[in-house]
């Protein structure tokens, strides 16, 4: 499993390994293990956890990774693509290498693991790869093109995969979670984005980190993703999606069935109000 320094991928690693699965957590930031191991001993699964170096967007370090992961266990039963982050910014005032870096880890680093992976899945003709989209990779919100685009993209290459592999026995699924209780959504705006000179931006992205700040700390338990990612588990023939979240469900119903005009009426008064409600 990939990102289990924080969020999701540290709560994931000890389920599972609670779970009773031996579990490899791999992440960018060794220095940062130190919380997983600590509360690992605390839930008495120390023993069923391995933490290994992996920084998803080095192809060396992939094929290490995987490579010991195979010769010390023998194969690998589930991959769960879980390294990401999200990068917020307006597009006519964020950097093309800003974009590129998103794509690296988002993408890029998603379709590394997996191809190092895929060869010893498909030899043995069963697995399963779960990668970790968000309600992002359906719907584009304003302020977070590139956090969108990188998610849209991961859903697109994770259909194509389900399909090349069902012959091969190894199920390939989505989750999407909404805004859960995690840093990511404060990194993106509060932390990784300057305030922009430009006045047409910058009072939308004064509030928009204030909604950041809000979602950081209020939104919903974790654990729903957590719960979702061991029923998948434990689930034969999975479905391609996993929607989890409060409204996540009624937002891509809204998008199925509604006129897009519709959607963007509503979307743009939103918009207008970041853009002009005074900070």
């Amino acid at each position: 499993m990939t990102g289990c320094s924080s969020g999701f991928g540290k709560k994931i690693s000890l389920a599972l390994a609670e779970q009773g699965y031996q579990v490899v957590a791999t992440m960018r930031d060794l220095t940062k293990q130190d919380a997983l191991l600590s509360e690992a001993k605390h839930r008495n699964v120390a023993n069923r956890l391995e933490i290994l170096y992996l920084d998803v967007t080095d192809e060396d370090s992939v094929s290490q990774a995987v490579q010991h992961t195979l010769l010390s266990y023998g194969k690998i039963d589930i991959l769960i693509n879980n390294a990401g982050y999200a990068q917020g910014g307006f597009t006519e005032i964020t950097p093309l290498s800003v974009w590129r870096k998103q794509f690296e880890t988002n993408l890029f680093g998603t379709i590394s693991v997996t191809q190092a992976v895929l060869p010893s899945m498909r030899k043995r003709k069963d697995g399963l790869i779960i990668n970790m989209s968000s309600i992002s990779g359906q719907f584009g919100f304003p302020a977070l093109g590139p956090y969108a685009a990188s998610k849209h993209a991961v859903e697109g290459f994770t259909e194509s995969l389900r399909l090349e592999m069902r012959p091969f026995g190894v199920r390939v699924v989505l989750v999407e979670p909404g805004s859960f209780q995690t840093d990511i959504w404060q990194k993106s705006l509060a932390d990784s984005v300057a305030l922009p000179s430009n006045d047409d931006y910058r009072n939308a992205m004064t509030n928009m980190r204030k909604i950041a700040e809000h979602n950081s700390s209020s939104s919903q338990d974790p654990n729903q993703v957590i719960e979702m990612i061991v029923r998948i588990i434990h689930t034969s023939v999975p479905t391609l999606r996993y929607p989890v979240g409060k409204g996540v469900r009624s937002l891509l119903f809204m998008k199925r069935v509604l006129p897009w005009r519709w959607l963007e009426r509503l979307a743009s008064k939103q918009i207008n109000r970041l853009m002009n409600e005074d900070t």
